[in-house]
């Protein structure tokens, strides 16, 4: 016979949801967003390790330096100093929203549920949904052009479709990723276990390549492409918070794959020995090769695909392209299909699963992808890059993701005090059904960063969009917290 309350018990620090029908009769509840028992918490610190070694070696990392020493004025040096901190600012956020995944078992989008409400959160999911979507595309566009390259690199005939080609590979690419997803976790796992040595490989046999045409001194001292005179603090402090906001999209969404974490210690640990390093690492990389295209190409060529395409051996460009095609698929399965999978299903669980959820996430990156698949079939004329458009991205989207990424620490931290009704999650008799607090600490900050664009006094609240819209945010849900807790008080009747 099935019980009626569901249970919560506590095994070393860890919390397991017994289900009772009060939860899987909810219309909250599916089995995909449930939390994780503990036995299926099998993720160690060398398995988080690989997962961000997997996510961090991609083309858009490579791209990072010639992005901040292109469109952000800074020289090689600061940019690459810039991508460390960053990477090591993020990690703050990320181990903080971590905790309760590991602790409960929670998807990011069901720990939402706490501080915007049961149905409050498909708000800040959703934002986080599209903009996933749109990395899904733009590295799924990487993805099809390493498949073009590779095979035609072993047909002239395929070589020969150009274009078209890489619409074949597009699409050959994008059925790849959802496949994967769609096996479940273990899955990636595995792909991110097994990716991950190979890409430091083929990261250092592209170094090894490349250093003998580039001259690292000169490199360093090459002057940045700022107006002369101008204070560097201002150059950098924007290009920093644009390089948190490449994974401020993480940040939110980490208990997605911290509820799988055998401990805390091993979140933090895998975190802390996967992300900054091997960022900083990938983008100095990115950063030798594009100087040394030059000599190696005989044009500037500023993503690996593209430059690999160039070698005159058949051998080594397929070899290459099939571990590029490895890389990018284990980049893009983690970072951006999970947490849309998990966000399109709480806005139903009861009518959207797993798989209906990564085919629409599969839909919305493909047409968001729409305008440079007809770009490469011939069909339209555009000078629209994908690399204008992600570097604005990467400043624009992190000053939406700032205030929800504080808003989720104080809620957790400060205003729950890491206890959270786990059932109740999953009910609508505990936490409200929209909680304003969490709007209005979301919403401040989002209008002040929209009226900064037009006040030249203000630019600099969207300069540093996600570190202001983090601390404002999170400084305003904490005031909201403490009076609506003062206002209980005063209300207690007094006996």
């Amino acid at each position: 016979m099935q019980q009626t309350r569901s249970q919560v018990s506590e095994r070393d620090g860890l919390y397991e949801l017994d289900a009772g029908s009060d939860v899987l009769d909810s219309p909250r509840y599916n089995h995909d967003i449930a939390p994780t028992k503990v036995h299926e918490r099998t993720w160690n610190k060398w398995h988080i390790t690989a997962l961000w070694v997997g996510m961090s070696i991609c083309v858009p990392t490579y791209t990072l330096g010639g992005v901040l020493t292109a469109y952000f004025g800074l020289t090689v040096g600061e940019a690459l100093l810039a991508i460390l901190l960053a990477n090591t600012v993020v990690l703050i956020p990320l181990t903080l929203n971590a905790f309760p995944g590991t602790k409960y078992g929670i998807p990011f989008p069901v720990l939402l549920r706490s501080s915007f409400g049961i149905l409050g959160s498909n708000v800040p999911c959703l934002i986080r949904a599209l903009v996933a979507c749109g990395w899904f595309g733009i590295q799924t566009m990487f993805g099809g052009l390493a498949i073009h390259l590779f095979l035609g690199s072993l047909s002239a005939d395929w070589k020969a479709l150009g274009g078209t080609g890489e619409v074949i590979g597009f699409m050959l690419f994008w059925c790849l990723n959802l496949w994967v997803v769609l096996r479940g976790a273990e899955s990636i796992k595995w792909l991110e276990t097994l990716s991950a040595p190979l890409l430091v490989l083929v990261g250092a046999g592209l170094l090894v390549w490349a250093l003998p045409n580039v001259s690292i001194s000169e490199l360093m001292a090459q002057p940045p492409k700022r107006p002369e005179g101008a204070s560097v603090y201002g150059y950098f402090f924007a290009g920093l918070t644009a390089m948190v906001g490449f994974w401020a999209t993480l940040s939110l969404n980490i208990p997605d794959f911290s509820r799988y974490a055998k401990s805390q210690k091993d979140q933090i640990l895998g975190q802390i020995f996967g992300l900054p390093l091997t960022m900083f690492l990938f983008a100095a990389l990115g950063v030798v090769l594009t100087a040394a295209s030059t000599s190696l190409v005989g044009e500037t060529v500023s993503d690996p695909v593209s430059l690999i395409g160039h070698i005159q051996s058949p051998l080594w460009v397929a070899l290459a392209m099939a571990l590029i095609i490895i890389a990018t698929l284990s980049t893009n399965t983690a970072a951006n299909i999970v947490s849309p999978t998990n966000d399109f299903q709480n806005l139903a669980p009861k009518w959207i699963g797993r798989t209906t959820a990564v085919l629409l996430t599969g839909l919305v990156g493909l047409l968001l992808m729409g305008h440079e698949l007809l770009k490469k079939l011939g069909w339209i004329v555009s000078e629209v890059s994908l690399e204008s458009l992600y570097s604005n991205w990467l400043l624009g989207y992190s000053s939406l993701l700032g205030p929800i990424a504080g808003i989720m620490v104080v809620d957790y931290f400060i205003i729950r005090k890491q206890t959270l009704d786990l059932a109740g999650l999953y009910r609508d008799d505990v936490y409200p059904a929209w909680n304003a607090a969490g709007f209005i600490a979301f919403g401040v900050p989002v209008v002040l960063t929209l009226l900064s664009l037009h006040s030249t006094a203000f630019s600099w609240f969207y300069d540093f969009g996600w570190f202001t819209g983090s601390a404002l945010g999170g400084l305003i849900y904490y005031a909201l917290g403490s009076l609506r807790a003062a206002r209980a008080t005063n209300l207690k009747p007094t006996v």
